[in-house]
C-alpha cells in the first residue's frame, strides 16, 4: 500500500468509526467501544507508518480538484511534511489513549455512545487539519472541531456550568473565526489559490499585497482557537466537560490547531514584522497572565487549563521569533505530558471525590491510594516545570534558544524586539510554571488530615494509559537529535545560557513554593489546633475568617461513580495565596477579564437586543396589526349587508338601478346644455 493511501486512511478511519458509532449507539451498544477504539488505534498505527516512510524528507503530496469554482480552485489535497507527520502521530496516540481511558472513566455514563462518536469525529477533524494541503479543506476540519467541542464540553448538559461553558467556548472561538475566514479569502485572492504550496510560493515571490492585514486577521482566528490573549477565557471554563475531553482538547486537538496553522503558514506571518511583534506581545501577556492565574486556582483542572494557555503562549512565542521547529517540538512534548496530567487528574478526582486542591490538602495518604497516578503525574509535572532530563525541559529550552538568538541579532527571521519580549516573558513564566506545578503536587499528594478514601485499585484502562504516556514524557526530549530531519534539519539542543536561565528560574520557583507551603502548613495546623482547643462557635468563626476557601471547595463531580465521605472543613495550606499576595483574589477570577467583556460587549449587545425587541413588538407589530385592522373593519361592514333575504337584495338592486338612471339623465342634460 502506497504512503499516499496510508495518509488518506489516517483521517478517514476515525471518521468512519464516528459515523458507525453514532448510528449504532442505540441499536447495537455492544459495538460502541470497539468502534471507538479500533479505528482510532488503526489511525495511530498508520500515522506512525506514514511518519517513518516520510522520514523527514520530501513532502508527500497528492491533489485532485474538489469542485470547479470558476475563479479560485478548491482542491482535495494531501501535503504531509515532517511536521505534519509527527503531529499526526501525536493526535493518533493521544486520541487512542483518551478512548481507552474513557471506557473505564465513563463506563456507567448513559451518553457514552454519542460521546465516543464525537471524540472520533473530533480526532478525524484534527487529522484533516494536519494533513490537508488546501486552506478550504483545512477550514472544514477547523470548524468541525469547533462544533465537536461544543457538544463534548456540554456533555453534562443537565448542569448550568456545562451549558454555559459549551456556549462560551463556541461563541468565543467563532468570534475569532470571522476575521480568520476573511483573512483566508484575502490570502487566496492575493495568491490566486487556496493550495498551501502555491500560497507559500506567492509569499516567497513577494506577491502579497496586504501581508500585515492578512497576518493579523489570521492571528485573530488563531487566538480564539488556541486560547491566546485576549480570546483565552473560554478554555478554563471548558473544564465543565468530562476530564478525558479536556485531555483531548488541551493536548492534541483544537488548541493545538492554531499553533500548527501558523507553523504551516509561517512565511505569511514572517512577511510582516509588525505581525510578528504583535504575536510576540500576545504570547508574552498570555504566558505571564496564565501563570499568575494558575497559581490562584483551587480546581485542579483549572490549574491545568491555565497551564495549557501558558504553554501555548510558549509555542506562539517561538513562532513570533520565526522558529517553527521549536514551536512544533514544544507542541509535541506538551501534548504528551499534558494528556498525562489531565488523565492523571481524572484518576485523582475519581479517588478523592473532588477536584478541589484545598479539599485534597486535607486528605492524608492520597498518593498511597493511587500510586500509578502519583508517580506518572510526578513525571508529568517535572516535564511541565522543565526540569531536565524530561521532555518539557528540551522543548522549552528550544523556545528560549530561538528567542535568545533573535534577541541578540543572530537570527534575521524576526525583529530583535520580538526576541527580547519572548525571552523575558519565557524566563519569568518558567518560574511561575514551576511554582504552580509544585503547588499542585504538594496540595494534591502531601495533604494532612483525615485519611483519604480507599476505593481499591483504579481500572487498568485508566492506569495503563498513564504509563504509556509517561514514556514520551520522559524520552521525547532525549530523542530530539534523531528527530532533526523532521524539523527542517535544525538542531533543537539547549545552550548554556538558556539552560541556566530557564532551569535556574524553575528551581527558584520550586524552592520558593516549597518553603511557602511548609510555612502555610504550619500555620494551618496551628489554626486548626486553636479551633479544636477552643471548642466553640467563636473559634470556628475565627478559623473561617482565617481561611477563605475557594468556590470549588466542594464541587459536584458528575463523573465520579462511587460515593465519598465529606471532607472535613478547615484551613488549607496554599502557598499560592502567600506567593501572590494581594494579586491572589484578582488572579483567581482571571484578572476580571470576563467582567470586562461583560461590560464592554455582553451588556451593550443585550441592551441593543432589548431595543430591537421593543421596536419589533411596539412599532413594527403595531403597523402590522393596523394594516390588518382596516380590512377587517371593512369586511365586517360588508358582512352585515349579507342578510340572506332575497327581497332585500332585489330592493337594493332596484334602488341602485334607479340611482344610476337618475345620474345618467342628469349627466345627459348637463352635456346637452353645454
Amino acid at each position: 500500500m502506497s504512503t499516499t493511501t496510508l495518509a488518506v486512511l489516517v483521517p478517514l478511519l476515525p471518521f468512519l468509526g464516528a459515523v458507525a458509532g453514532l448510528l449504532l449507539g442505540r441499536t447495537a451498544p455492544g459495538f460502541v467501544r470497539p468502534l471507538a477504539i479500533l479505528p482510532t488505534l488503526a489511525a495511530a498505527v498508520l500515522a506512525v507508518l506514514v511518519a517513518v516512510r516520510q522520514g523527514g524528507g520530501k513532502p508527500i503530496y497528492a491533489a485532485t480538484e474538489l469542485t470547479p469554482t470558476g475563479s479560485v480552485p478548491i482542491e482535495l489535497s494531501l501535503n504531509v511534511d515532517g511536521f505534519a507527520a509527527l503531529v499526526a502521530v501525536l493526535v493518533g496516540v493521544v486520541a487512542t489513549c483518551v478512548q481507552l481511558y474513557s471506557t473505564a472513566y465513563l463506563r456507567e455514563d448513559p451518553r457514552y455512545p454519542s460521546y465516543a462518536g464525537l471524540v472520533s469525529l473530533f480526532t478525524s477533524a484534527m487529522l484533516l487539519v494536519v494533513y490537508s494541503g488546501d486552506l478550504m479543506v483545512l477550514l472544514v476540519g477547523w470548524e468541525v472541531m469547533g462544533i465537536c467541542s461544543y457538544f463534548l464540553v456540554g456533555h453534562y448538559w443537565e448542569t448550568e456550568a456545562a451549558r454555559s461553558a459549551s456556549l462560551k467556548a463556541f461563541l468565543v472561538t467563532k468570534l475569532g473565526d470571522v476575521p480568520f475566514l476573511i483573512g483566508l479569502f484575502a490570502l487566496a485572492a492575493d495568491a490566486g489559490s487556496f493550495e498551501i504550496n502555491k500560497v507559500l510560493g506567492t509569499v516567497a515571490a513577494g506577491g502579497l499585497d496586504h501581508p500585515t492585514l492578512i497576518a493579523l486577521l489570521l492571528l485573530a482566528g488563531v487566538a480564539g482557537k488556541s486560547a491566546q490573549f485576549p480570546l483565552h477565557t473560554w478554555l478554563p471554563d471548558a473544564m465543565a466537560g468530562p476530564t478525558p475531553v479536556s485531555a483531548l482538547i488541551h493536548a492534541a486537538t483544537m488548541v493545538a490547531a492554531g499553533v500548527y496553522f501558523i507553523a504551516r503558514l509561517l512565511p505569511v506571518f514572517a512577511a510582516s514584522a509588525a505581525a510578528l511583534v504583535v504575536m510576540a506581545f500576545m504570547a508574552a501577556v498570555t504566558m505571564v497572565g496564565s501563570g499568575l492565574a494558575a497559581l490562584a486556582q483551587d480546581d485542579i483542572k483549572r490549574v491545568l487549563a491555565y497551564s495549557t494557555v501558558g504553554q501555548l503562549g510558549y509555542m506562539t512565542g517561538a513562532l513570533a521569533v520565526g522558529d517553527r521547529g521549536a514551536a512544533v517540538f514544544h507542541l509535541l512534548s506538551h501534548g504528551f505530558f499534558k494528556a498525562l496530567l489531565f488523565l492523571g487528574a481524572g484518576v485523582i478526582i475519581h479517588a478523592a471525590g473532588t477536584n478541589s486542591l484545598a479539599a485534597m490538602s486535607r486528605m492524608d495518604g492520597l498518593a498511597k491510594r493511587i500510586p500509578d497516578a502519583f508517580w506518572t503525574m510526578t513525571i508529568a509535572l517535572l516535564a511541565l516545570a522543565a526540569i531536565p532530563p524530561f521532555a518539557g525541559f528540551f522543548s522549552k529550552e528550544a523556545v528560549l534558544v530561538a528567542a535568545e538568538q533573535t534577541a541578540t541579532g543572530h537570527s534575521e527571521l524576526a525583529p530583535s524586539s520580538a526576541g527580547w519580549v519572548v525571552l523575558v516573558a519565557g524566563v519569568l513564566t518558567a518560574l511561575l510554571t514551576a511554582a504552580y506545578a509544585t503547588r499542585l503536587w504538594l496540595m494534591a499528594f502531601r495533604g494532612r488530615g483525615a485519611a483519604a478514601p480507599d476505593h481499591g485499585k483504579e481500572p487498568v484502562a485508566m492506569t495503563g494509559v498513564l504509563w504509556l504516556l509517561a514514556i514520551p514524557t520522559i524520552g521525547l526530549g532525549l530523542a530530539a537529535d534523531s528527530l532533526a530531519d523532521w524539523f527542517d534539519g535544525r538542531e533543537l539542543t539547549p545552550t548554556l545560557v538558556t539552560s541556566v536561565l530557564g532551569t535556574g528560574a524553575a528551581v527558584v520557583g520550586v524552592m520558593l513554593t516549597y518553603a511557602l507551603w511548609q510555612r502555610a502548613t504550619a500555620k494551618a495546623a496551628a489554626v486548626a489546633a486553636t479551633a479544636s482547643a477552643a471548642n466553640g462557635v467563636a473559634a470556628a468563626a475565627a478559623v473561617a475568617a482565617t481561611v477563605a476557601e475557594s468556590a470549588a471547595e466542594a464541587p459536584e463531580v458528575a463523573e465520579v461513580t462511587h460515593d465519598h465521605p465529606a471532607v472535613a472543613a478547615g484551613p488549607a495550606a496554599d502557598p499560592g495565596k502567600v506567593l501572590l499576595g494581594p494579586l491572589h483574589r484578582h488572579a483567581a477570577v482571571g484578572f476580571h477579564l470576563d467582567a470586562v467583556y461583560d461590560r464592554l460587549f455582553v451588556r451593550p449587545v443585550r441592551a441593543a437586543a432589548s431595543l430591537v425587541r421593543f421596536l419589533d413588538r411596539e412599532v413594527v407589530d403595531t403597523y402590522v396589526r393596523g394594516a390588518g385592522t382596516a380590512p377587517r373593519l371593512f369586511g365586517s361592514l360588508v358582512r352585515r349587508a349579507q342578510t340572506g333575504n332575497v327581497q332585500s337584495y332585489l330592493s337594493a338592486l332596484f334602488a341602485g338601478a334607479v340611482v344610476l338612471a337618475i345620474a345618467t339623465a342628469v349627466l345627459a342634460n348637463i352635456n346637452a346644455g353645454s
